[in-house]
């Protein structure tokens, strides 16, 4: 599945409640597909293997390939009962609410995986995982290249000739940034640690540039 997350959601992370479709274990049958009372049969073909192999003579010789077996459709086991609320399957499908931790840094087009929280696994196998890629909106007059962050102030005339102070607008609230006098249009500054955290140290943080 994917999500929607904002510009600053992404740089410094958070919490998200997710809703999901999934097949889960039916809670009627315990995930053996059969009505309550009844068990399936092992295949009498396959002998519960799911396969049979097929012999077959050529001039080359004997060549033998295996085949899902027909009687079974492949499962090793035949269920003459079906589960009513399954129909047989084993799994039925919900919808669950999950709290997905989103990490701080990650940037548009990420995926992260919840352990153990997609599908249930067929014949009593663990659970799948639940892949969800992240969307991250864009923030007007915002740029960011990987844990830098790039933004355009307008100063007057006068701070940028004589030197003076300039309120910054940064993810995190504004402060004030020292303009050195002749301070031409076009210049850069950078403000330390005002970026965006790192996925792979999320205590350092990247750099704004102004």
């Amino acid at each position: 599945m994917s999500i929607a997350i904002s510009f600053e959601e992404a740089a410094f992370g958070c919490e998200k409640a997710v809703t999901v479709e999934r097949y889960e274990t039916c809670d009627t049958c315990h995930g053996n597909g059969c009505a309550p009372g009844t068990s399936p049969e092992v295949c009498p073909d396959c002998h519960g293997t799911g396969t049979v192999q097929v012999r077959r003579q050529t001039p080359m010789g004997v060549f033998a390939t295996s085949s899902p077996c027909p009687k079974c459709g492949g499962k090793g086991r035949i269920i003459h009962q079906p589960c009513k609320d399954c129909r047989g399957s084993g799994m039925v499908r919900k919808k669950k609410t999950i709290q997905a931790s989103i990490p701080a840094g990650i940037d548009n087009g990420q995926t992260i995986s919840i352990r153990g929280q997609g599908n249930a696994g067929k014949n009593g196998g663990p659970a799948g995982d639940l892949l969800i890629c992240i969307h991250v909106a864009e923030k007007p007059g915002f740029t960011r290249k990987g844990a830098d962050v790039y933004t355009t102030a307008n100063i007057p005339f006068t701070t940028a000739v004589l030197g003076g102070e300039a309120i910054i607008q940064t993810l995190n609230g504004r402060v004030s940034c020292r303009i050195k006098p002749g301070t031409q249009s076009g210049s850069k500054i950078r403000l330390k640690g005002k970026g965006v955290a790192n996925m792979r140290d999320p205590k350092t943080f990247g750099d704004l540039y102004v």
